[in-house]
């Protein structure tokens, strides 16, 4: 009898723990990729709350796009954090990879910065203006331009845009497509470049202060919790992506970028 009263008190205990969350000391950590600002920034100030409910959160920090998909893919990262919603779907088309949303959680304003000038009105006939050479954020960019009315687009091109769907370049602008982690460097190198939001807030750089051009609120590209397809119910994303679209990631958000530079989507 004693025996087994142990035994009953050994299992009463173990589900008592599992209960209150604290997590099972053999289960393999939550591993996640994300960009460092502002991606990998917010798994941070949410690791601890992922902790009390049983799961141990993995950053694994890069600016390699490529790199960040194919592990989700592959199975290296159970989750990436740093892309929107056309940028995983141009890289399923492209390498036939299985990626999904598992939930949006914001919005970072691209936005065009310049060393050369002070106003868009400063922009010369023939200037050169970087942009990244991917499928998804070449569209965003040239949208971006058009919207100042330094190009017009076909109005019948659909998906994604290239230069050659320019039908007016007002300042016959040259175009210089570069890999979106080289855009700041270029800033060196060219009147001005349209820089994606986490480079450029690793730079230093705020939409809000120092865009010449800024990006309005824009749904298609709210920055997403990526996962292979079939991981979305998991319950461990389930629990990141609700500690990603909470109160106090919003009041993270807020405090951390007044300028704009992060706009929270939920």
């Amino acid at each position: 009898m004693k025996k087994i009263s142990a035994f009953v008190a050994v299992f009463l205990s173990a589900s008592i723990l599992f209960a209150s969350g604290v997590k099972d000391p053999d289960a393999a950590p939550l591993v996640v990729g994300a960009t460092s600002k502002p991606h990998a920034e917010m798994l941070k100030v949410i690791s601890s709350d992922l902790a009390r409910h049983g799961i141990t959160l993995e950053i694994v920090e890069s600016d390699n796009y490529d790199q960040l998909n194919a592990d989700v893919e592959n199975g290296k990262l159970d989750a990436n954090f740093f892309q929107h919603i056309p940028y995983m779907e141009e890289v399923n088309k492209e390498k036939g990879f299985h990626l999904v949303n598992a939930g949006g959680i914001h919005i970072e304003p691209i936005a065009l910065y310049s060393k050369r000038l002070s106003s868009i009105r400063d922009l010369r006939t023939g200037a050169t203006i970087a942009i990244a050479n991917d499928t998804s954020n070449r569209t965003r960019s040239l949208l971006l331009l058009q919207s100042a009315g330094l190009i017009q687009l076909n109005p019948e091109a659909t998906g994604n845009l290239t230069v050659s769907d320019i039908t007016i370049n007002f300042r016959s602008i040259k175009f210089l497509e570069i890999e979106a982690p080289f855009l700041v460097n270029a800033l060196n190198d060219v009147d001005a470049v349209v820089i994606t939001g986490n480079y450029a807030i690793a730079a230093g750089l705020s939409a809000g202060r120092d865009g010449i051009i800024v990006e309005q609120k824009n749904i298609p590209y709210i920055n997403i919790v990526t996962v292979k397809e079939g991981s979305q119910n998991d319950p461990r994303i389930i629990a990141l992506v609700k500690a990603l679209q909470s109160r106090k990631i919003r009041s993270f958000i807020t405090e951390k970028y007044p300028s704009g530079e992060v706009i929270a989507a939920f």
